[in-house]
């Protein structure tokens, strides 16, 4: 069976749904996984599905209209209520509106609605460097030792890719494991210079992604948004 809900809107791929699904399943009853960034549910299902019971799967998102994509940054209170709705629909057609508890507030004001420690950290949120950042350094620091933490358009985002260099790519505290597109993973364990070195070469990569973005928005190029 499909990890993937192919019937919600969302960016995620099967490759990476599948990544989401197996980092889910690590978790054992008790143990936390914490979304930032729902959008409609997409990535939400696919952790709600694979969670074992006992486990608390937290969805954070404001839900304000805002930062749903590719150049749609301007907050929006009728796209935000549609969102919600679209959201708690989906999550109930997929028979997990009862696993999820919902924090309808931005990530950065969410902190005191959850619990410690995190077993795996889902980051797909505000793209832009500075919340990026804030939501990688410190949603991260609450993830348990041994651990994972994901983050969405790394390598590909501009803003989540320099938060990443900034606060994960050269820490000792957070070891890559790899990546399904532009989804990266890390256990929270000692790392050494190889995981960063593997980081390092993706720069090319990166540089190649943000050359495709810069094509289509010309309307040069036609084509899949890289994910």
């Amino acid at each position: 069976m499909s990890a993937l809900p192919p019937d919600v809107d969302g960016w995620l791929t099967e490759a990476q749904a599948g990544r989401l699904d197996a980092a889910a399943r690590t978790v054992g009853a008790g143990g936390r996984i914490v979304e930032i960034g729902s959008f409609r549910g997409r990535s939400t299902i696919v952790l709600a599905r694979a969670a074992v019971d006992g486990v608390e799967v937290v969805a954070i998102d404001p839900h304000l209209g805002s930062d749903r994509g590719p150049q749609e940054i301007a907050a929006n209170e009728a796209l935000g209520e549609d969102d919600t709705r679209t959201f708690r629909n989906n999550l109930a057609q997929h028979g997990v509106l009862e696993r999820v508890r919902h924090v309808r507030a931005m990530s950065s004001d969410a902190h005191d609605a959850v619990a410690d420690p995190i077993d795996v950290l889902w980051v797909d949120g505000a793209h832009r460097y500075g919340p990026a950042l804030a939501d990688l350094r410190d949603w991260g620091a609450r993830v348990r030792p041994g651990g994972r933490m994901l983050v969405h358009d790394a390598f590909s985002s501009v803003g989540v890719t320099l938060a990443l260099f900034r606060g994960v790519v050269f820490s000792r505290r957070w070891r890559y494991v790899g990546r399904a597109g532009t989804l990266v993973e890390y256990v929270r364990e000692p790392a050494g210079a190889s995981s960063a070195l593997r980081q390092v070469a993706l720069l090319p990569w990166f540089a190649f992604n943000v050359v495709l973005k810069v094509l289509t928005l010309l309307k040069i190029r036609k084509g899949p948004w890289p994910h």
